[in-house]
């Protein structure tokens, strides 16, 4: 399901058609996007078991993401470059706080997965996987949690912090991206 829906993300970055300054803008924001999409791809195979794990491969994509993420990923949807022939929707501009803070939390849990990956160990453990009972996003039948939103991301493990990013990912491109032909 999550390598499903990074193969929709990507095969909607197609490239801008557009000229000038915002045109590339708009081309290297989508290039930056697709890294994201191959990075977190790569870390989604490997825990899937359809990627041989290595652990240098999940260093570098847990990296990628860190370093796309939060200040770059906000700097990357300035005003002027949103709408056609863009896929970010002109509406980023009126709810800027709520798209700052979501590429802004997504940075955190980018960044705490680089971390966890930059002492990755040489196989998967049990330590980086998930577990049964830990809800993607602090759910129960019951409903949210009060505070697991606002869980500390270096205490998670490794495969539930890609979830998460997973999450938001799919959050903010359902608020704020267009289909563009």
């Amino acid at each position: 399901m999550l390598v499903a829906a990074l193969l929709t993300l990507a095969a909607a970055l197609a490239p801008a058609a557009a000229g000038g300054a915002a045109g590339t803008l708009i081309e290297a924001r989508q290039a930056s996007m697709k890294e994201m999409a191959a990075a977190a791809k790569a870390i989604v195979e490997m825990f899937d078991g359809k990627r041989a794990y290595d652990a240098p491969g999940f260093k570098a994509a847990a990296k990628t993401l860190s370093a796309r993420t939060g200040p770059a990923l906000i700097a990357e949807f300035p005003a002027g470059t949103l709408g056609a022939p863009s896929g970010a929707k002109p509406e980023i501009d009126q709810a800027r706080p709520e798209f700052e803070a979501l590429a802004r939390h997504i940075g955190r849990l980018a960044e705490a997965l680089a971390a966890k990956a930059e002492n990755a160990p040489p196989a998967i453990n049990r330590d980086m996987r998930m577990g049964a009972m830990l809800p993607m996003d602090g759910g129960s039948l019951l409903g949210k949690r009060p505070g697991a939103a606002q869980a500390d991301p270096a205490g998670m493990p490794a495969e539930h912090l890609l979830h998460l990013i997973l999450q938001d990912c799919s959050s903010c491109h359902s608020k704020f991206r267009q289909k563009v032909e």
